[in-house]
């Protein structure tokens, strides 16, 4: 069976008309998860260049290397979907998509490279079209406009056209995309909001995941679930920014990094952090994450060497302590358990709250736990309102490593005076300045 064999009605599904035939110069989606926004996506640039010859397209997310299990794994499935496989060569080094009869591409780049983003070329046609996957991770709106201002490329002439799609989940209504594009009427620009229930391919089992999250946690099923975008009410943090920091060379001494680990396995994933933290200007800049399900403790200790962080102080679950003797075994020899106590949750909090926090773009599942972690109006502890225990573990992470913020000294540079902290002793610095 060949694609023009297949009718396409059966494959989409309901609910994307609109967006299947736009060719407006920007198609901006946002959607909950499970609204079939990727996989539908993927299945419609598949078809157009087949259908458009002389068409190339270029997909970009913030993080190159986040495309391999993302729109990589998508669009080889849509060719899969549309029974067109054999008409397409697909490699990983270089990641790129070849359609065989005619040597149109699909290219893959990410915002981590710049240079490498902005001089990318095709040998056939015009590199006419753009997929944005996950646009929210793009923090900065000069970013996507140095992009724009490149991509699309060619003088097309129809049918063919230009035409930047852009897919998202809308975690924070403070996001530059909603002002950009949702606020603000365009006639060059469609936007569209979907959700799971209009994925007629979803069972029972996936829609039952929705109404434990409607019931469980309201906020996050108001995102992830309806694709309303994300709202401030009852966040547990405020005041954190999307972005990258440079820290000068002369207040370096102020600074120092942070690590943090909460367990998971099967239901919970295992979260690990990494932060720089400046207790003088009260600032700080996470860095470094990863978080995932079903890790068994030598693919932690594996994942923790891999990034650099095997020497290092680590804050960890203290409810675990068996996973820890096992980290310590594994060659992660500085485990440390956390301190739990009364009121150590309220407090840790509290503490974290005093700081201006930046979170590198990159940390993508610490964006969304910060987006969508709030107080539980059900929950409260010695009569204060206690934060919902779900999707936390990066957070929870960050507050085990923030016992070890409250005990750094800053060095001071030669001739300042030093920056005392009456509260703390010698002993807490075991000898020296770094803890």
């Amino acid at each position: 069976m060949t694609m023009s064999e297949i009718k396409l009605s059966e494959i989409i599904g309901g609910g994307y008309d609109d967006f299947w035939s736009c060719e407006r110069r920007y198609r901006v989606l946002k959607g909950g998860k499970g609204s079939k926004k990727s996989a539908t996506t993927a299945l419609n640039f598949i078809y157009r260049l087949m259908k458009y010859e002389g068409s190339n397209l270029l997909v970009v997310r913030q993080v190159m290397n986040t495309h391999r299990d993302s729109t990589f794994a998508q669009l080889k499935w849509a060719q899969e979907r549309l029974n067109v496989s054999h008409l397409w060569k697909n490699t990983v080094s270089p990641m790129e998509m070849v359609y065989t009869p005619t040597g149109q591409k699909i290219i893959f780049r990410g915002f981590d490279d710049v240079l490498k983003l902005a001089s990318t070329t095709v040998p056939t046609g015009y590199l006419n079209f753009v997929w944005i996957e996950e646009a929210f991770e793009i923090s900065l709106e000069a970013d996507f406009d140095k992009l724009d201002l490149s991509m699309p490329r060619g003088n097309v002439k129809p049918p063919l056209f230009k035409q930047t799609t852009l897919t998202f989940n809308p975690w924070s209504g403070t996001h530059w995309l909603k002002k950009r594009f949702f606020d603000t009427k365009n006639p060059e620009t469609a936007t569209f909001s979907t959700n799971y229930l209009i994925n007629e391919f979803l069972d029972d089992t996936d829609r039952a995941v929705f109404e434990r999250m409607k019931k469980n946690n309201r906020r996050k099923y108001e995102v992830a679930g309806l694709g309303n975008w994300g709202i401030s009410d009852g966040l547990v943090y405020e005041n954190w920014t999307i972005g990258k920091k440079e820290i000068p060379k002369q207040e370096e001494y102020k600074w120092k990094s942070f690590f943090g680990l909460d367990y998971g396995y099967t239901n919970d994933p295992t979260g690990f952090l990494a932060f720089w933290a400046n207790p003088i200007d009260k600032e700080l800049y996470i860095y470094r994450e990863f978080c995932k399900r079903r890790m068994l403790n030598c693919d932690i200790a594996e994942e923790i060497k891999r990034l650099g962080f095997a020497k290092e102080r680590i804050r960890a679950d203290c409810a675990e302590p068996k996973s820890n003797d096992d980290l310590r075994r594994l060659g992660i020899s500085r485990i440390t358990p956390s301190v739990k106590g009364r009121d150590s949750i309220l407090n840790g909090i509290n503490a974290i709250n005093e700081y201006k926090i930046t979170v590198n773009p990159d940390c993508v599942n610490m964006i969304r736990e910060l987006s969508s972690y709030v107080y539980d109006d059900n929950s409260t502890e010695n009569g204060k309102r206690m934060p919902k225990d779900s999707d936390n573990h990066l957070c929870d992470a960050l507050r085990y490593a923030f016992e070890d913020v409250k005990r750094f000294h800053p060095k001071p540079e030669d001739g300042d005076e030093p920056y005392y902290r009456p509260d703390i002793t010698e002993s807490d610095f075991n000898g020296g300045w770094d803890i």
